[in-house]
């Protein structure tokens, strides 16, 4: 199972782990391991190319970085496939994925003597970056009868799935307010009109795309692998300049 149906899918540059996360998913499928272990197993992975990182061994940082991104699209995969989607999985993993980023940008800049602030603006960019992406890839899957657990407000505590806790769903959606209300509020601010678009062409989510977290992880690992470790922060930073042109875009084109 997929997010998006055949006749909807794109090139997705941020998604290239999906077959193997297919694979990784169909062998667990009759299993006793869940969405939420694989979750935290990427949560892990992320640790350990920081550690990596750190130690200067940036090949071994590169692989936990890609390993972490199909890990990331396994565990809502074997979601899908166990038909055990949950708002606690949900949350987790965004969750993650935000103190994930933050601890890899501080991490290397403390590796590398560049300014906090700066790492900080690093992080907020490559925060705004990512919910750009998500924003019109939510829009995109309610228009086109995808999966629809990421709602494209997420201003209201979901009811939980039957077989998980309320509870949960009530902790976990506090803490992802706290880590993605002020980037989610941006982007809305930005393009508002957005959800009532009827026209999001495949290469719009194309070029989107180059803004999701797999590809921003991707391009890290990359600039680890080439030594390039230095410019990783500044790359991010000025990569935020193709956030107005997206937004341009859908305004102006695609209503």
């Amino acid at each position: 199972m997929s997010k998006l149906g055949v006749a909807n899918k794109f090139v997705d540059v941020s998604d290239y782990g999906r077959p193997v996360a297919k694979l990784i998913a169909a062998s667990l499928k009759n299993t006793g391991v869940t969405a939420i272990h694989i979750t935290l197993l990427f949560g892990v992975s992320g640790i350990l190319a920081i550690v990596y990182m750190l130690k200067a061994q940036f090949w071994l940082a590169g692989f936990f970085l890609i390993l972490k991104s199909i890990l990331d699209a396994a565990d809502g995969q074997l979601a899908r496939v166990k038909n055990e989607t949950s708002y606690s999985g949900r949350y987790l993993d965004s969750i993650l994925d935000s103190l994930l980023n933050l601890a890899l940008i501080i991490s290397i800049a403390v590796y590398t003597g560049t300014n906090t602030w700066l790492a900080i603006l690093a992080y907020m960019c490559m925060q705004t970056q990512g919910t750009v992406y998500n924003y019109y890839h939510v829009i995109f899957r309610h228009t086109t009868a995808g999966e629809i657990t990421s709602q494209i407000f997420e201003d209201q505590v979901p009811t939980a799935y039957v077989g998980e806790s309320q509870a949960s769903v009530n902790v976990l959606f506090k803490l992802f307010r706290v880590l993605y209300r002020v980037f989610d509020d941006l982007v809305y601010k930005l393009d508002p009109r957005a959800q009532h678009a009827t026209i999001f062409p495949k290469w719009f989510m194309f070029l989107v795309s180059f803004y999701g977290l797999g590809f921003q992880l991707l391009l890290m690992a990359v600039f680890m692998a080439a030594g390039w470790i230095g410019m990783i922060i500044p790359f991010f930073i000025g990569y935020s300049v193709l956030i107005p042109v997206f937004v341009g875009v859908r305004r102006v084109y695609l209503f």
